[in-house]
This record gives structure tokens, C-alpha cells and sequence, in this order.
């Protein structure tokens, strides 16, 4: 069976335009009935930083949610996880690493090192709630900033991670760089290594090319997938020009198309889509 993730976070969080607070809610409210695993709500960051997520809180909170979905949120440090665990309905905490230096600098402001470490403190923060962890292995399939970048590199992180208790790190292609051949041998190689882990994949890419994406990781054993409704978004700390997410609608004509299982209700999903057309965003994404 597929597990997929809808990423409304990742959807939103580049917009220029602030998407209202009751669209938000409406819009994840329809998501909770269409069946995901995961619905990616929102972050608890600095609102200077990512201005889109400054109501997360009040969008957690207008969620009642009653479906067998788990509510995900992003956090960077401690303080983002204290915030986070205020609210009951968050069950799932992701946290951006990377196993480029370059991208923490530029994400996190910070190192491998502290990146790591920040983590430990956030674990530990959540050892008596029952919070699953999410910890994205971000430029794992590859590097457009010109770090070192190799599978063993990628198995030393995936370690460090493993030590630390992780057991669900999808890898991030956040530029949409990563070709079908890289994807299959990255998890060929990392699947494996670490069978107890689910790495799931986080897949920027144009629509023309996410079939043949999804090909290769699927046969290289990857049953997990986040995907955006419409392939919206995009990291805005990653680059100048933000890359499209795995729209969510190709991968169900993926699965379809290979016979493969959902939980989606795709009426649910049709009807979030008509939703969304009442967001201040253009058929690209862009703001009004």
C-alpha cells in the first residue's frame, strides 16, 4: 500500500500573498476527508522568515479533525516544538535536515553539527507526547550548490539520523534536479542499508517528467510520497525561483495507471481543488 502525504506547508509557504486563515482551514478540512496518511498543515517558524505560516496556530486550532489523518508541522528549534505541542492535533513533527552545508546555512542558518543538535534537544522535548518525527534528508538526491555530494555521504547522514532514534526521513529533490537513474540508485542503495526506515520521497519536478520520476522509485521500493493538489510551491530559502511540487493528481494517475491501491477519495480531493481556485494565486501558483 502507498503512503502519501499532502504538503499544504510547502504548497503556501512562497506565496507572496497571504492566503486567509479561514481558506487555509476550509481548504485542509476537505484534505482530512480525501484519506491522506499525513496532511502537512502548516510551520512554527518566524513569521518574518516565512510570513504564509504566521497563522499556523489558528489554523491548527480551527482544524477539528476527526478523520484517521494525522496533522503534521514543521519546527527548526525548540522553541517551534514547545508552540507545536500546545496543540493535541499535531501527532506529526518534520524538521528540514539536509545533507548539504550549504542548504542549512541558507535554510536554518546553521551547520551539520548544529543542525544535529538542535535536533537532539527537540527529540527530547517530545519523548512523553507520542509525536512521531519526520526528518527530511533534503539534496538527497544530489547537490546544486556544489557541496561533496555522494551515496556514502548520504548513508553517514541517514546514520546520524538513525542514532537518533528517526525512522521516517523522505529524501528532498528541492530543485527538481534529480534524473530517474539518480533516484533509482540513491534508493537501491539506502532502502537496504537501513530496512526498518521508511524513506519516503519529497519530489520537486516538472509535471512533463514526474511519471518517469515516479517509475524509478517506485521500483526501487519507495512507498511513501508527499505531493502538492495543482504542484504548487516551493522552498523559498532554496533558490531564486521556486520548483513545483509532485503534483498530487499525477500521482494518483501513477498509481492508477499501475494499479496500485489508495486510501484517496478522489471526490474529496476534486472538491479542495475547486477550493483552491479561490485563493489569491494564478494557474501557476504565482500571487495575485
Amino acid at each position: 500500500m502507498i503512503r502519501i502525504t499532502e504538503t499544504v506547508r510547502d504548497a503556501l509557504q512562497g506565496l507572496k500573498t497571504f492566503v486567509p486563515t479561514a481558506h487555509k482551514i476550509s481548504y485542509i478540512k476537505l484534505l482530512l476527508k480525501a484519506g491522506f496518511d499525513i496532511v502537512d498543515v502548516g510551520s512554527f517558524v518566524s513569521p518574518v522568515l516565512i510570513p504564509q505560516m504566521a497563522d499556523t496556530p489558528e489554523v491548527v486550532s480551527g482544524i477539528d479533525n476527526q478523520s484517521n489523518t494525522r496533522i503534521m508541522a514543521l519546527v527548526v528549534n525548540s522553541r517551534g516544538v514547545q508552540k507545536a505541542l500546545a496543540y493535541p492535533s499535531i501527532k506529526v513533527l518534520s524538521y528540514p535536515y539536509s545533507v548539504s552545508p550549504t542548504f542549512l546555512r541558507r535554510n536554518l542558518n546553521t551547520s551539520p553539527e548544529g543542525a544535529l543538535n538542535s535536533l537532539k534537544e527537540m527529540i527530547m522535548l517530545t519523548e512523553v507526547s507520542g509525536i512521531e518525527w519526520v526528518v527530511y534528508l533534503s539534496m538527497g538526491l544530489g547537490n546544486p550548490y556544489g557541496d561533496p555530494w555522494n551515496t556514502e555521504l548520504l548513508l553517514e547522514a541517514a546514520g546520524q539520523l538513525y542514532s537518533l532514534g528517526i525512522r521516517n526521513m523522505p529524501l528532498s529533490d528541492i530543485l527538481g534536479q534529480a534524473s530517474p537513474d539518480t533516484i533509482s540508485e540513491v534508493y537501491t542503495t539506502i532502502i537496504p542499508a537501513f530496512p526498518d526506515v521508511d524513506f519516503g520521497l519529497h519530489l520537486h519536478t516538472k509535471p512533463s517528467e514526474s511519471f518517469a520520476k515516479l517509475e524509478a522509485a517506485w521500483e526501487a521500493g519507495v512507498r511513501s510520497y508527499e505531493t502538492v493538489l495543482g504542484g504548487l510551491g516551493g522552498c523559498p530559502t532554496a533558490a531564486d525561483e521556486l520548483v513545483g511540487n509532485l503534483n498530487t493528481l499525477n500521482l494518483i494517475a501513477f498509481c492508477n495507471d499501475k494499479g496500485i491501491a489508495t486510501t484517496i477519495n478522489q471526490d474529496s480531493l476534486l472538491e479542495a481543488l475547486a477550493l483552491m481556485s479561490g485563493f489569491p494565486i494564478d494557474k501557476q501558483g504565482n500571487a495575485l
